[in-house]
């Protein structure tokens, strides 16, 4: 049977398991006001979303990007917060038997859940209708307070690669991945990535060998996602500090603003929008001169990748843009030695600006790269991709663009108004256009889109 091929199983013969779970953590000591508004917001409008993230979890490790298979295939399961003398019990019924050995919840998919209902009760009780969310200090304020709140901003030594690349990759690239991820891993680099399979699972687990040689206890393989993306991209099993962002936009600035350098691997769609956020924030004048190691690397057969990527930014945004990375082919060893020297440079400017190392304070973040972007139709094509814009601000229009095209694969809202009103049509002029059809025609074509199954384009390129 091909990998990722999809097995029709009966629900009926499913195992589930009923049981109830003592949080620890930032849930394991709370005032009785706050364990009231916690279980109000998760009775309340909170509660399907707080359902849907918590069987993602349940599920770790499980091969498909469709967000409505594990609640097809889990129709019965539901997960309830209650109010307790000791603080907080989160009742399971019904819940998917894998995540459970001889009866008991295993540890880190525990510890997977709490953050689940940590972050979007924080969301739900301490951001929802603060008004500073409309500015752009507010926002990033409310983000960091977030990755506050689940503990993973530390102030030590610059040490945090993020790593961005696609979850539906081959087994060339996925264990590529893993090497530069080991060779992180023997400079005592931490990693954080988007925290499902495939790109965002490989440094990680390369990186967990090497930690272990070098007897590195203390480690860090933060999983950084938001609702929309986690019931598609289940976090992998080797997360250890899992963060759910209230939108893709937060989580982005989350990831830029923890990051001390920023490895891309071969990817789709989802990866272009990383991409193309980063160049647009540092594409601004006020971040002249920032120290922000980038690389994009691959194995010797995701040349052509990268090539083609290189070739739509010069296009799009200007060869300034190209300066800000690097591209290195088939060499993980010195993908890990420029990272770390560029982090050195990082750590020294940081001393140098009086910034904190867990969190890029200085690194401006304008508020068109902040607002959230819900995709319709008449917003996906209305979005200005001509030529005479500044560059960043193509940038986020282009950004724009790749999360509506991500929306409509893997995402609920999304796909239900592509089955309602058909493809969404992104306009623009004819050579940006026809550079962007190549492109996403070769996502296709490499099958960078989806992981199983045959894609059918939630887009129409129209020049």
């Amino acid at each position: 049977m091909p990998q990722g091929a999809a097995v029709q199983i009966p629900v009926s013969t499913l195992p589930t398991v009923s049981t109830h779970i003592y949080p620890r953590g930032a849930l394991d000591v709370l005032s009785r006001e706050e364990v009231a508004r916690l279980r109000d917001a998760s009775a309340g409008g909170l509660h399907d979303l707080l359902r849907r993230c918590a069987l993602a979890v349940l599920t770790s490790g499980s091969a498909s990007d469709d967000p409505r298979a594990a609640q097809e295939l889990y129709p019965d399961f539901d997960i309830q917060v209650r109010q307790q003398d000791r603080g907080v019990r989160i009742e399971l019924t019904n819940a998917p038997a894998m995540a459970f050995v001889d009866g008991q919840i295993i540890a880190g998919v525990a510890e997977l859940l709490f953050a689940v209902v940590r972050d979007l009760a924080f969301t739900a009780i301490d951001l929802n209708g603060d008004e500073e969310l409309d500015t752009t200090a507010g926002i990033t304020d409310a983000v960091f307070r977030l990755l506050r709140n689940a503990r993973v901003l530390h102030p030590a030594d610059p040490n945090l690669v993020v790593c961005w690349g696609g979850h539906s990759i081959g087994q060339e690239e996925y264990k590529y991945t893993k090497q530069v991820g080991y060779e992180l891993g023997l400079r005592g680099l931490d990693i954080c990535t988007g925290c499902g399979p495939g790109a965002m699972k490989g440094p990680m687990k390369g990186a967990t060998i090497a930690h272990a040689k070098q007897r590195k206890r203390r480690t860090r393989y933060i999983g950084i996602t938001e609702p929309g993306i986690i019931a598609a991209e289940s976090p992998n099993p080797i997360v250890n500090h899992l963060v759910i962002m209230p939108d893709i936009e937060k989580r982005l600035e989350a990831f830029v603003r923890m990051a001390h350098g920023i490895i891309v691997f071969p990817g789709g769609v989802g990866t272009a929008e990383e991409i193309l956020y980063l160049l647009g924030i540092l594409l601004r004048e006020e971040n002249a001169g920032r120290r922000f190691p980038l690389i994009l690397t691959g194995p010797t057969g995701a040349a052509p990748y990268f090539e083609q990527i290189d070739k739509f930014i010069r296009l799009t945004l200007g060869d300034e843009a190209a300066s800000l990375y690097e591209i290195i082919v088939a060499d993980p060893a010195q993908v890990a030695r420029r990272m770390t020297a560029g982090i050195r440079k990082v750590k020294e400017q940081r001393i140098e600006q009086q910034d904190s190392f867990f969190f890029n304070w200085a690194l401006h973040v304008p508020l068109a790269f902040q607002q959230p972007f819900t995709p319709t139709h008449e917003l996906m094509a209305g979005l200005d991709l001509h030529h005479g814009r500044k560059p960043h601000e193509l940038a986020a229009d282009l950004r724009r663009a790749f999360s509506g095209i991500v929306a409509g694969n893997v995402k609920e809202d999304g796909m239900r108004r592509i089955e309602a009103h058909g493809p969404f049509e992104i306009h623009g002029d004819t050579d940006i256009m026809q550079a962007l059809d190549a492109l996403l025609r070769a996502f296709v074509e490499q099958r960078r889109m989806k992981i199983a199954g045959d894609y059918k384009p939630c887009y129409r390129v129209v020049s």
